[in-house]
């Protein structure tokens, strides 16, 4: 028996040529390389697109079933299929085929795909809850998702919608969440049966019918990281690498914005000559924030040392490819870390601790009540009051007389 070493030749740019990238191989490439993957990265992804194409030209597929071909694909692989030898389809030749279909779709070369239908009834309040009321696409998102089991449980018939249904609904939900979840649930539902009231599918009153869960209102405490913490996390994103972060947590615990305000933050909402930023905020309100020389620093030096060349309106990008505009998610992965840098043990580690900082590190400094809910937007004085909590002097400012004779 001969010895030697036997090698199966691979040839990539082959593979290429004959499947459903050939015509855009090297355009890949380079909408790969506009999104800073590194150059071994790519070479990678190349060679996993060309195990993937290879895959879905011997099944058959063509470049107008490239959608088909990745479900094929991703389905065999949710079924147990092993890859046979180096250049075989296999999950990260499943995800590169992903990728490249997202590029198809950046490019205009291929149709997006619609959103999943919500039920009619539901998609009617979107669109109203939108025009009528200029909610914002976050707060519509998660009304939508308490929304949906509502008439997945009721049915799509608003007549059927009357207060036992109500109240049975509620109350089986009681058992599987908290009481703060619960009540997030029952405003949710609440504003879509007053939205049916509106529009003459409901009879009016329905909307009284949903029960509230049991607890005083503004009861607890708001939680924050004192001033040495707060130091110790701004800390934490010292440094040329951590550019992005630092002037995220700046505009956090200085500002008080909000995960989803600061994730929105374009260009042309910062004005440099008048000092201030222009936030987008509830309601369709357009609001005016401080903008204060430490965070405008911040600002600067991420903008010209850190955030790549990347044309986009928004201000913050990703830091790892593909390159893309952040979301509320990465706000509070970002606080979440600079946390765990700082050795900052904390129950909540979202970005709201960092509004809730900023809030009573300002009344801590003798900014007034009315001066707070100006910088925090709040529509109620009340839910500012509710910071005054964390300082028995201010405490006493807001407090009324006891009623009747005074206690012996």
């Amino acid at each position: 028996m001969p010895t030697g070493v036997y090698v199966r030749k691979n040839d990539v740019k082959d593979r290429l040529r004959a499947g459903l990238a050939a015509d855009h191989a090297d355009d890949f490439t380079a909408w790969l390389r506009q999104r800073r993957y590194t150059d071994k990265t790519i070479v990678e992804r190349i060679r996993l697109l060309a195990c993937w194409t290879h895959w879905a030209r011997e099944k058959g597929y063509a470049f107008d079933t490239v959608r088909a071909a990745h479900a094929a694909s991703s389905a065999l692989i949710d079924a147990g299929y092993r890859p046979r030898f180096r250049g075989d389809v296999n999950e990260d030749a499943v995800e590169t085929g992903k990728l490249f279909i997202a590029y198809l779709e950046d490019r205009g070369l291929l149709p997006r795909l619609p959103l999943p239908p919500s039920p009619p009834l539901v998609a009617d309040y979107m669109a109203w809850a939108r025009d009528q009321h200029g909610l914002a696409e976050t707060t519509l998102g998660t009304y939508a998702y308490a929304i949906i089991p509502f008439v997945a449980a009721l049915g799509d018939d608003p007549a059927a919608y009357d207060a036992a249904a109500i109240r049975g609904y509620m109350l089986g939900r009681a058992g599987s969440v908290s009481t703060a979840r619960l009540n997030g649930i029952g405003v949710a539902i609440r504003a879509f049966l007053r939205f049916l009231i509106a529009t003459g599918r409901c009879p009016p009153g329905r909307d009284r019918a949903m029960p509230q869960a049991a607890g005083w209102r503004l009861a607890s405490s708001p939680r924050f990281l004192p001033e040495d913490d707060i130091a110790r996390v701004i800390a934490a994103c010292d440094g040329e690498r951590r550019l992005r972060d630092r002037a995220i947590i700046l505009l956090l615990v200085r500002l008080g914005m909000r995960a989803s305000e600061v994730a929105r933050l374009g260009f042309d909402d910062i004005d440099w000559r008048q000092g201030h930023i222009r936030l987008h905020g509830k309601g369709r309100r357009e609001e005016l924030l401080p903008l204060s020389q430490e965070v405008g620093d911040a600002l600067i030096a991420y903008i010209e040392r850190g955030r790549p060349a990347f044309a986009a309106r928004a201000t913050f990008l990703t830091e790892y490819a593909p390159l893309r505009p952040i979301d509320r998610s990465t706000i509070k992965c970002v606080v979440r870390r600079a946390l765990g840098r700082a050795g900052v043990e904390s129950r909540c580690k979202g970005a709201h601790v960092l509004r809730h900082s900023a809030a009573t590190s300002m009344l801590r400094h003798g900014v007034s009540l009315a001066g707070v809910c100006s910088v925090l937007r709040h529509r109620s004085p009340a839910m500012t009051a509710h910071y005054a909590k964390v300082d028995m002097t201010l405490l006493a400012t807001i407090t009324q007389p006891w009623p009747g004779d005074a206690s012996c």
